[in-house]
């Protein structure tokens, strides 16, 4: 264990030296602070929750945000090394390959959650400080920024997956955008079309629900978005949440095997790479 502590304390200094915990942490705030306060904005006439309706307008910045900023701090993780000939001198130490990864992810999930937690606690505590405190949301809140970091760590465990794949740092970054594009706007658009095709005749509701456990941000957004009656009602999915009948501790399970799988893979595809 002391070599992947080792790793993630280096990346997680590497990380403050090179300010991406800072510049990640002041760009989630602003954004949260800009969208918490102009879409509470009209709850004191309509009497919602505020912090309801903050949390579905910050479940959606982060299935568009998070894991990109995820896939720009992982996508060059092992590539990157490579090329600048760092990484021959880090397996020269008596350090395993799977050690390597573990660590790197360690340390760059500590980063990706540093700045969520700091940048959408600062959210909560203005909304809190404002007059919208809601004690049945703030579970919701809390969970909101759970799932964010773990959604966060399957797409740096993709990252690493990527980077241990191609051979160099374009290509990774080019497959990181695709990756990016194919999971937050193309993979549920085309799951629509595909839908409003068939208008019910193959694609059943069984179907449906595995369909969308196979994207990790529909499972983020079927743990934000419906497993809260006070959120689901705001967010107009209540619906969904309650034909689809995942728990919420079978969805964080889904999304936990989504970091796991592809940092398997990762492991297993740096193994079989030369430094």
């Amino acid at each position: 264990m002391r070599p992947i502590a080792i790793i993630a304390g280096k990346e997680l200094r590497d990380g403050f030296r090179n300010r991406w915990v800072v510049a990640t942490t002041a760009l989630l705030a602003a954004l949260a602070l800009t969208l918490a306060f102009l879409g509470s904005a009209p709850t004191g006439s309509v009497k919602v929750s505020a912090l309801g309706v903050t949390i579905v307008s910050l479940s959606s910045l982060t299935i568009f945000l998070v894991p990109l900023i995820a896939l720009l701090l992982s996508y060059d993780a092992i590539v990157g090394e490579a090329e600048r000939g760092t990484l021959a001198l880090l397996l020269a130490y008596p350090v395993a390959r799977w050690q390597v990864v573990l660590g790197k992810f360690a340390g760059h999930l500590a980063v990706l959650g540093c700045a969520t937690a700091i940048g959408y606690g600062v959210v909560g505590g203005a909304v809190q400080w404002t007059g919208g405190d809601d004690g049945g949301a703030w579970a919701a809140f809390v969970m909101m920024i759970v799932t964010s970091i773990l959604l966060g760590g399957v797409f740096v465990a993709i990252g690493y997956l990527v980077s241990a794949l191609v051979g160099d740092r374009g290509a990774a970054g080019g497959v990181a955008i695709g990756v990016w594009l194919v999971f937050v706007l193309i993979y549920d658009m085309a799951l629509l079309g595909a839908l409003v095709a068939d208008q019910g005749r193959t694609i059943s509701a069984g179907a449906l629900n595995v369909l969308l456990l196979l994207n990790p941000t529909d499972v983020y957004r079927l743990i934000n978005l419906t497993s809260s009656p006070n959120v689901s009602a705001l967010a107009g999915v209540a619906g969904l949440g309650a034909s689809a009948g995942f728990s919420p501790t079978l969805l964080v399970a889904v999304l936990a095997a989504w970091i796991l799988a592809p940092l398997v893979a990762a492991t297993a595809a740096f193994a079989r790479r030369s430094a």
